[in-house]
């Protein structure tokens, strides 16, 4: 095994695409993959109860806004004209449903999962999941 494939400089940067999510929207998001370490992060965010337990919506949006690149979700202006505070709103507020499902399942691409974080985390409390079998 070649070690060198592994070294920081010789890995690619992480995934990026653009995706149209409907025409209703003037234009593409740009979206990127995240880290582990980012994505560990959001999870700590999501914290719902004492025990620990993750709010698997609140991952998804907050993992979705972590990954737009564009259109800039930060942008002050762009939060005003939606009449909210923070990407996560401003998503919310300015996608529809369909286009937020959308959004979200080309971020899980983008970022790596083979399955949907819903599914994976139906599967794991069902006992099966296909993610973990050998």
């Amino acid at each position: 095994m070649d070690l060198q494939a592994f070294f920081a400089e010789n890995t690619p940067p992480f995934p990026e695409e653009r995706v149209k999510l409907s025409e209703r929207l003037g234009g593409e998001f740009r979206i990127r993959g995240i880290s582990e370490e980012e994505s560990a992060g959001i999870r700590r965010q999501c914290v719902k109860n004492a025990a620990g337990e993750t709010d698997p919506a609140d991952y998804l949006c907050r993992l979705a806004a972590a990954c737009v690149v564009e259109p800039d979700l930060q942008n002050a202006a762009l939060q005003r004209s939606w009449g909210v505070m923070g990407a996560e709103d401003l998503l919310k507020r300015m996608l529809s449903a369909g286009e937020y499902a959308k959004l979200v399942e080309r971020v899980q691409a983008v970022c790596g999962f083979d399955l949907p974080v819903r599914e994976l985390a139906d599967e794991i409390k069902k006992g099966s999941c296909r993610a973990t079998q050998n």
